[in-house]
């Protein structure tokens, strides 16, 4: 369905920019779109792979088992239908890193993993259970103590301090996630997620 949406407003774009006079300047913006798309690409890359490459040593090293002991009981409060050594809660805590760090691509591979660790304890395979309600609530509302993503895209784009968003960051995904986690528990009591 999204297909249709955007090849619609896509052709509708490129037929009223024609109808109003405005196609050569419709060119040129998609000629430099697509120039600055990919040198935003390209410079994200570095950032991408340097973060990514911080989580696998991370992994290897042993620091997210670590982690993942030290934040137990915080998995044991948001997943109590989860048993104490299953992979899904490491791989949850591995996703949970990866965002506090605001790593939100380097968290994807983990997050699927883990959702598909969360899909092989479920009871019923054609409904979402309570865990992965609550990692879905999680997962998107993350708490982020630096937001790299953001951080360099500002910098890309010649911001005077592209790190001045970390404290209303933290504060931003603190009231989000704690909301989440509170409508979260009260629908799990209600037994409605």
């Amino acid at each position: 369905m999204l297909n249709y949406i955007w090849s619609g407003m896509l052709v509708f774009g490129i037929f009223f920019g024609i109808v109003t006079g405005n196609g050569e300047n419709m060119v040129g913006a998609i000629i430099n779109g697509s120039k600055e798309a990919v040198t935003l690409a390209i410079g994200m890359c570095g950032v991408i792979a340097f973060w990514c490459g911080i989580m696998r040593i991370a992994e290897e090293s042993g620091m997210i088992m670590a982690m993942a002991k030290k934040i137990s009981p915080i998995l044991t409060f948001l997943f109590p239908s989860i048993p104490q050594n299953h992979k899904a809660r490491d791989l949850i805590a591995t996703n949970l890193a990866a965002n506090f760090l605001g790593l939100g691509w380097a968290a994807t591979p983990a997050g699927l993993l883990a959702m598909d660790e969360l899909q092989k304890i479920n009871k019923d395979k054609n409904v979402a259970s309570d865990p992965m309600c609550m990692f879905l609530i999680v997962n998107m509302s993350s708490v982020q103590l630096l937001s790299v993503s953001v951080i360099a895209l500002r910098s890309e784009y010649f911001s005077q301090n592209p790190s001045e968003i970390v404290i209303p960051s933290i504060i931003a995904t603190t009231i989000s996630t704690a909301t989440g986690i509170i409508y979260g528990k009260i629908q799990e009591r209600r037994g409605e997620i």
